[in-house]
């Protein structure tokens, strides 16, 4: 058993352990350590306001659970220096859905984690679980920095996934709530009462468009500027559609025109933009058939068409080489 740490590969060994324990022992830490955060205080207290009136969708999403006391110390290894940089990362974890004010930090450590994680694991797996059987530098680099570089990058793609289907999911049911929203203003209610019920209506189909309008509406009965609040809204879902939406909205609240035909106007817009898109898709199907077409139904074709005259070829070039076989 002791030969198994002498050497080169045995220090590695030892390394690979200690870096496990030093990884259990700052979890722990961080277990022990761990303490509310204020917002999630505070969303807990407006989704039991909003339970109690008949709405139960929360204000904003909850925090991912690594927002503790720990990682506040290590902020400057976690986040990056350069604002620039912690702006743009800050609206990719909005864009995906993330809008605590420590998602950056709990990004960077979920990426650190599993990639020291994952090459603590190829240690084991090595030199551990598998010793001697894995032969040359070049298997064992890859066995031992393939789960590492997983562990890092498999995050950062997970966040750019989950933004892209959120916006997909908002373009898809903007032109249905744009509808509603004008059913209801048509009807009597105000615009924001408006948004509340287009928001509560649609939490079924579009979540994700639901929780944008609910965060609307809640920011505006807290007395913050309708203006405002729709172009930040703008902001976190940086979709073309929702851009011209706000600026329609606040031109009409600006220069006094009516909200119901600026809506219907729109409205229609938005049905006309979605037959377009669906209309775009059907076109390009035939263009990506083209390929599955030729690979499956060409070859056999040609096989059946050409078959039988290639045989008859083959059978006069060479009649006795065919009969003997």
């Amino acid at each position: 058993m002791l030969d198994m740490f002498q050497g080169a590969f045995g220090m590695i060994m030892l390394a690979g352990i200690g870096g496990l324990v030093l990884v259990a022992v700052a979890g722990l830490a961080f277990v022990a350590n761990a303490r509310p955060d204020p917002m999630a205080k505070f969303s807990e207290t407006a989704q039991r306001a909003r339970s109690s009136a008949g709405n139960a969708q929360t204000l904003r999403r909850a925090s991912t659970g690594l927002d503790m006391a720990a990682l506040r110390k290590y902020a400057k290894f976690l986040e990056p220096t350069d604002e620039k940089e912690l702006s743009e990362a800050r609206k990719k974890m909005v864009l995906a859905g993330y809008h605590g004010k420590n998602a950056v930090r709990d990004m960077h450590a979920i990426q650190f984690l599993l990639a020291i994680g994952g090459i603590t694991l190829s240690l084991l797996l090595v030199f551990v679980i598998l010793p001697g059987k894995l032969d040359g530098i070049a298997v064992l680099a890859a066995v031992m920095v393939f789960p590492m570089l997983i562990g890092y990058f498999f995050p950062r793609r997970w966040v750019e996934q989950r933004a892209a289907a959120r916006q997909e999911e908002v373009m898809a049911g903007f032109p249905d709530a744009l509808d509603m929203m004008l059913i209801c203003v048509e009807a009597g209610q105000s615009l924001d009462q408006s948004i509340q019920r287009v928001a509560q209506e649609i939490r079924p189909a579009y979540p994700a468009l639901s929780e944008e309008l609910t965060t609307v509406g809640d920011q505006v009965r807290a007395g913050r500027e309708r203006g405002e609040v729709l172009r930040e809204m703008a902001k976190r879902v940086d979709l073309p559609d929702i851009t011209s939406f706000v600026t329609v909205m606040v031109q009409a609240a600006t220069y006094g025109t009516s909200i119901t035909q600026a809506l219907r106007v729109f409205a229609a817009e938005m049905r006309d933009k979605r037959i377009m898109r669906a209309e775009e898709k059907a076109n390009l199907l035939p263009t990506k058939m083209t390929l599955g077409t030729m690979m499956f139904t060409v070859p056999p074709l040609l096989i059946i068409l050409i078959g039988p005259s290639v045989v008859g070829v083959m059978t006069e070039l060479n009649p006795a080489a065919i009969m003997g076989n």
